[in-house]
């Protein structure tokens, strides 16, 4: 199949509807529309969110009945509740506190049970999707980017360039991010981990976009921002603020504490002219992502909008740069849930097809 780009879609639109080959009996009615529960829009999660459900509009409800709408949310955790209360069909998630490695393939046997996940006492949002597998209702699609954590503090309150300085918040304002989100997860088990006192920073739940307006008027001192490299949101307070805020690195010491709550965290650099003033690189830590759907969506969407998706990461990169680490070699690893029927069959397409390509080009 030949797959059309969002750049191209008003000649997509002006096209006539005979011109359209293979039109089934499905997009002959209202098109099935998939809700693709994102996070707020100063992230990561939203633009790629967008960009993936345009793809799927443009390339699949027409011929096959399939379309997507892709929401603001609250992040990980609020996209789990919108799964088990069935607002949401696709959902982009970290993989926080769950098992790595889970099975890459979907086997009979492990359609019929559930895949255990590992949690922390204290995440939230562990336990959220261990409800949803014991009830064999999370599945994944691909594994996606780390989001890296990128805490930035008010230039004088760095002595030291590291997380150690955000001792010196007290009574300052720290944004933990969106009220129950993944990112607020996070944070509680790094500064318990640390034995850092947040409660006495005078802490707030704000978006990231909240958060960069916040920051510079001085209503808060320091902001950890979740997501992909090269994120908005860090872009433009780096360079609103100049040498007014730092972007501080995980130390070794810190990184060996933290792995010890939060065991999906990896270490990460960010390379130096990632954002505005940025010379050098910073070491900080990254958990990973991955797309998950509702078991019930049907094996034939769900290959066809993974298709889409694997077929288009040229655009999906323009999107965003922390598209651009999405990649079949890379899509089944560490999967904390085992595979959507949908998605393993087109891995094993391509799997195949990789195959007959190495056996084409032996002259043995």
């Amino acid at each position: 199949m030949r797959f059309i780009r969002p750049h191209l879609l008003a000649l997509a639109l002006a096209a006539p509807l005979a011109a359209l080959s293979g039109v089934t009996a499905a997009a002959q009615s209202e098109p099935r529309v998939y809700t693709l529960a994102t996070a707020n829009a100063g992230g990561t999660y939203y633009p790629v969110g967008v960009a993936l459900a345009l793809l799927t509009k443009i390339n699949l409800a027409s011929q096959f009945g399939i379309d997507m709408e892709a929401v603001v949310s609250g992040g990980s955790v609020d996209n789990i509740s919108m799964m088990e209360a069935g607002r949401a069909d696709f959902a982009f998630l970290q993989a926080v506190g769950m098992a790595a490695g889970a099975a890459a393939e979907v086997s009979a046997e492990a359609e019929e049970t559930s895949g255990e996940t590992a949690t922390e006492a204290t995440s939230g949002a562990a336990n959220a999707v261990q409800a949803l597998t014991a009830g064999e209702d999370l599945r994944a699609v691909t594994m996606l980017w780390p989001d890296v954590a990128h805490f930035l503090l008010r230039a004088d309150l760095a002595e030291e360039g590291t997380l150690a300085d955000l001792q010196n918040l007290t009574g300052l304002g720290f944004s933990l991010g969106p009220a129950g989100s993944s990112t607020e997860q996070i944070n509680a088990l790094i500064f318990e981990a640390l034995e850092l006192p947040y409660q006495e920073w005078n802490p707030v739940n704000e978006t990231y976009r909240d958060s960069v307006e916040s920051l510079p008027e001085g209503r808060i001192a320091g902001v950890n921002i979740e997501s992909g490299l090269g994120v908005g949101a860090v872009s433009n307070l780096m360079t609103a603020m100049g040498d007014s805020v730092v972007l501080l690195s995980v130390s070794d010491a810190e990184l060996a504490r933290i792995s010890e709550v939060l065991r999906s965290a990896a270490t990460v650099s960010i390379p130096g002219g990632t954002y505005a003033g940025m010379e050098e690189a910073v070491q900080s830590i990254a958990v990973p992502n991955f797309l998950a759907v509702h078991a019930d969506v049907p094996e034939e969407d769900v290959y066809r909008i993974t298709r889409v998706m694997f077929e288009n990461l040229e655009y999906l990169c323009e999107v965003h740069q922390a598209a651009c680490l999405l990649s079949l070699s890379m899509a089944q690893d560490g999967l904390p849930v085992p595979l959507h029927p949908g998605a393993a069959r087109y891995f094993e397409e391509m799997a195949d097809e990789s195959d007959l390509i190495v056996e084409g080009d032996d002259d043995s």
